[in-house]
């Protein structure tokens, strides 16, 4: 009889350890497993660097207990340092739940032949809805709209029904997405279905796109009355709208950012908020997370729209990331080609 194959989910309070053993049981259902849930505290506990990896949980020790005698970690937060892979030599997979692992070291995973999977592309959806949520809520000013009726009970309806206030709707507004990957072509596509006039900056995809191809960041950002951030975080990427960036804007243009923080210079985006170029900004990631309680955002209550980087967050998320995991053990186990690796 063949000998259980042990696997460790080390879950949390969003990838459920049960959602993991779930769809384990799903996929390798014609194969005894031996499954060990551990449920680690994130996001009711912060995660931040542990010993040599980036983001991850500060449970190295919990970790190390769980996953002994086991051959397979299937993971979201959990710290996968040289420490844990030094303490548990039978390990020979390791599966992170997330678009990339950079809760592993994967130095150190490489040279213990400890293959290192991930699960790209399991938020994207959740991540473009989100970005819609937020262009929506900036155009159509439905957070204050809400502050001012359900918290102050004031039916601001003269204010909001001038001209002058009244708000932007998506169809034929000129909108420019910088980025066309898993999040950003999502976007365009319901971006067309609204009727907007949808243009695309994106120099490293080739083929059809949805909406108006244009080669050049600036052009873009000179026709665009909001442009919205859906490229990865790189060091060319880095600042990518810095001041003169948001100075080729039209006035009252909209900023949308639910991919990174840091694409986007915060101090230059305050500027052109306080001083009245942008009409509205909203944002669902930082330059620093959590936001500071001294950030000047937090000043601009009237203009921006703040969300604490929910984008990911959907129950069927949580789902496809087990799912995508659980797929990565099931080709192991065949002997088959991993299709998200890295080491």
């Amino acid at each position: 009889m063949t000998e259980p194959v042990r696997v460790v989910a080390a879950g949390d309070h969003f990838v459920c350890p049960e959602l993991i053993t779930r769809a384990i049981a799903v996929e390798l259902r014609d194969r005894p497993v031996d499954v060990r849930e551990l449920t680690l505290g994130w996001p009711l506990e912060p995660f931040g660097p542990v010993a040599e990896v980036e983001e991850a949980g500060d449970a190295e020790d919990e970790l190390i207990g769980a996953l002994a005698g086991a051959e397979v970690l299937v993971t979201q937060m959990g710290p996968v340092t040289e420490r844990v892979l030094a303490a548990c030599p039978g390990l020979r997979l390791v599966v992170v739940c997330r678009g990339g692992p950079v809760n592993v070291n994967l130095d150190a995973a490489k040279a213990r032949e400890v293959r290192v999977c991930y699960a790209p592309g399991r938020n994207a959806a959740a991540t473009a809805e989100f970005a819609i949520g937020l262009m929506l809520a900036a155009l159509r000013r439905i957070p204050r709209a809400h502050e001012l009726l359900a918290r102050r009970g004031s039916w601001e309806q003269s204010t909001y029904y001038t001209y002058e206030h009244a708000g932007l709707e998506l169809e034929d507004l000129p909108v420019g997405l910088v980025g066309y990957g898993a999040v950003g072509s999502r976007v365009a596509r319901v971006l067309c279905a609204f009727g907007a006039q949808v243009m695309v900056h994106d120099p490293y995809v080739r083929g059809e796109i949805h909406g108006l191809r244009v080669a050049s960041l600036d052009e873009l950002l000179r026709r665009s009355q909001v442009v919205t951030l859906h490229a990865r975080l790189t060091d060319e990427t880095r600042g990518l709208l810095g001041a003169r960036e948001l100075g080729l804007l039209p006035d009252g243009a909209v900023v949308v950012n639910a991919a990174r923080g840091p694409l986007l210079d915060e101090e230059a985006l305050c500027d052109a908020l306080e001083g009245g170029r942008l009409s509205a900004a909203a944002l669902d990631t930082y330059a620093r997370e959590p936001l500071p309680a001294g950030s000047r955002l937090l000043g601009l209550a009237d203009r921006v729209v703040l969300t604490p980087h929910l984008g990911g967050a959907s129950r069927a998320v949580a789902e496809k990331a087990a799912r995508i995991a659980a797929e990565e053990v099931g080709r192991w186990l065949r002997g088959e080609p991993l299709a998200h690796c890295l080491t």
